[in-house]
């Protein structure tokens, strides 16, 4: 336990454990936060309901329901937020909407810490909603890195994006428990070959920029198996792709039968913004990834070393061909991927960072209304 004195910390998450992003940018450190004497209490945006429903079309009358609710929950919780140290908001408060309530906040004397992992200041419309594409502003994030005390970016395009917007802000790159994931066996040479990709519905279109290597791939290598966890009932012509529906256990297993896990990515700046999780999640289950080479993906993967990134449709083709015939390959790989994400991305490590952060500002803010 540390002996520093204890911080009470309100977590407002988007999205219940889950989601993606707040159970990687929020849930997964609870646990050493509390260690290292943070009270921690989370309340996130959306229930688990909602959140399932986010992800299917149609239900707008069920989905305007449960928005009610959430802000009604929301607004309960932040009638007391006097009760707490520091406010930490993974992404904005409501999605729709200016942020009224954060710049009263600001101003009452919160401490206010915003959290992002994408570009949310680029426009990008929802697959499922397209009432919450139109009231979506990418300005809102402009405004939340100004109102911030601190914006804690998922990487560093992202954090100068804050800075060149007159925010404060740092880099907390994204933590990977590489216990959580099923040890692997290479005792069997023969064993069939599976390439897979893990997701949501919102991205698996991404696998569309490889439909032409992935499909020679497939008539080269008949026995190859292909596997898609969370990217509802997908298909591609020519790729014999099996569909598991996503839940954590199924992440889990599923990732015990991938060997080599696809990050196809589109040259532009949203994906200059994304911070490698797919990636990461590849290396700490011992997955070799074959990612687009592009943004954070650069800076996590030592290419050869501990994965790939492919600039070409060719690459694509060749690093894969290569993996699927050369096992030894793919075990040195895979290894190199979980003691690298152990040396730089451990759960403990990066929650010390962030309870450093918490108190670095909530002492410079003491020191400054101190001088007044």
């Amino acid at each position: 336990m540390s002996s520093e004195p204890e911080l009470k910390v309100l977590f407002l998450t988007r999205y219940p454990i889950e989601g993606a992003s707040s159970r990687y940018r929020v849930y997964q450190y609870i646990g050493h936060l509390e260690q290292l004497g943070v009270d921690c209490t989370i309340q996130s945006f959306m229930d688990k309901t909602f959140y399932r429903m986010t992800m299917q079309s149609g239900k707008t009358l069920n989905k305007l329901w449960l928005t009610l609710k959430a802000f009604l929950a929301r607004f309960w919780i932040l009638l007391q937020w006097k009760e707490y140290d520091v406010i930490y908001m993974q992404r904005e408060l409501f999605p729709f909407g200016p942020p009224i309530i954060e710049r009263f906040l600001k101003k009452s004397g919160a401490t206010i810490f915003f959290d992002y992992d994408d570009a949310l200041f680029i426009n990008k419309p929802s697959r499922y909603n397209p009432i919450a594409s139109l009231l979506r502003s990418p300005n809102k994030t402009r405004d939340m890195f100004r109102i911030a005390d601190c914006t804690v970016a998922g990487n560093n395009w992202l954090r100068d994006a804050a800075i060149n917007e007159g925010g404060h802000a740092v880099t907390l790159e994204v933590a990977e428990d590489t216990e959580r994931y099923l040890q692997r066996s290479y005792d069997d040479a023969e064993s069939v070959v599976t390439i897979g990709w893990l997701g949501s519905p919102s991205t698996v279109k991404y696998l569309n920029l490889i439909h032409e290597p992935l499909r020679n791939l497939a008539r080269q290598y008949p026995d190859v198996k292909w596997e898609i966890i969370g990217g509802n009932e997908f298909s591609m012509e020519g790729v014999p792709w099996t569909n598991t529906s996503w839940s954590l256990e199924a992440e889990v297993d599923g990732l015990a039968r991938f060997d080599i896990g696809l990050m196809p990515l589109p040259q532009d700046s949203w994906s200059n913004g994304k911070s490698g999780g797919k990636a990461r999640t590849y290396m700490a289950a011992g997955v070799v990834p074959v990612c687009s080479a592009i943004g954070y993906n650069l800076e996590l993967i030592r290419n050869g070393e501990t994965g790939f990134l492919c600039e070409s449709s060719d690459q694509w083709f060749s690093v894969i061909s290569e993996l699927i015939q050369d096992q030894s390959k793919r075990q040195l790989i895979a290894h190199s991927a979980i003691q690298d994400v152990k040396a730089r991305f451990s759960q403990a490590r990066q929650a010390k960072i962030m309870r450093s952060l918490f108190h670095e500002l909530i002492s410079a803010k003491e020191h400054r209304n101190e001088s007044f």
